[in-house]
């Protein structure tokens, strides 16, 4: 009897032995498992400048109160209306949507009852600058006026600074050549907020795109095989 439980123990190792060498060599033969899904990374869409400004734009400095540096400020009242006719003129050549149809003749007639008390405030600027800048005042002057008009002119903003002129001209009826001077220095800030609002926005985007860029920068966001799939948020 014994000798048969001893005869039958090897025939059972060389079934087992049998069994795991065919559970080994079918599990070779399956396939492997499918990857992972790429992982989807949504970037939300790049921050664009205010008003279809261009990317990369100057922007004037702010001081401590938060107020840009601009040409309209820390002067005289006689260069305060100065600049104030200089807006009214870039108006004139620039605003020429059918809303802003009244600045020419507006402009005009401006030009007409204050022609005294301007070319009066012309002399006066021209006296500080040479005060300021000796004989050769002349230059630092066209300068400054240059810089002036460009100002008015920065494109972006021209919607916005033909609807605020346009409702500094119809503040001007009514004033009279002596009070002129005063009406220029409370009125020519109406004008002036536009470019502060635009400055204000611009610095915005510029922080939002510093953002974006931090946290989207291209060379990350190129797929590393299967790993990742960049699509843009919706």
């Amino acid at each position: 009897m014994l000798h048969r439980i001893w005869g039958l123990a090897p025939r059972r190792l060389v079934v087992s032995a049998l069994a795991m060498t065919i559970a080994a060599c079918a599990a070779k033969q399956l396939p492997p498992p499918p990857p992972p899904p790429p992982k989807v990374v949504a970037i939300p869409p790049r921050p664009t400048p205010p008003d279809g400004a261009a990317a990369g734009l100057m922007i004037p400095p702010a001081d401590a109160t938060g107020l840009r540096r601009s040409v309209n400020r820390e002067i005289s009242p006689n260069q305060m209306l100065w600049n104030l006719r200089s807006a009214f003129n870039v108006a004139a050549l620039n605003c020429n949507a059918p809303k802003h149809d009244g600045i020419v003749p507006a402009y005009r007639s401006f030009l007409k009852t204050y022609g005294k008390k301007l070319s009066a405030a012309n002399k006066q600027v021209d006296t500080e600058f040479k005060k300021q800048h000796g004989a050769r005042y002349a230059g630092p002057r066209d300068v400054y006026m240059t810089t002036v008009y460009n100002h008015f002119a920065l494109p972006p903003t021209r919607t916005h600074f033909c609807d605020a002129t346009m409702a500094v001209m119809r503040d001007l009826q009514g004033v009279k050549s002596a009070e002129l001077e005063a009406f220029a220095v409370r009125s020519l800030p109406s004008v002036e907020v536009v470019f502060d609002d635009f400055y204000r926005r611009y610095a915005a985007y510029q922080a939002d795109l510093a953002a974006w860029q931090a946290l989207y920068k291209p060379s990350e966001l190129q797929p590393q095989s299967a790993q990742a799939q960049i699509v843009p948020a919706g």
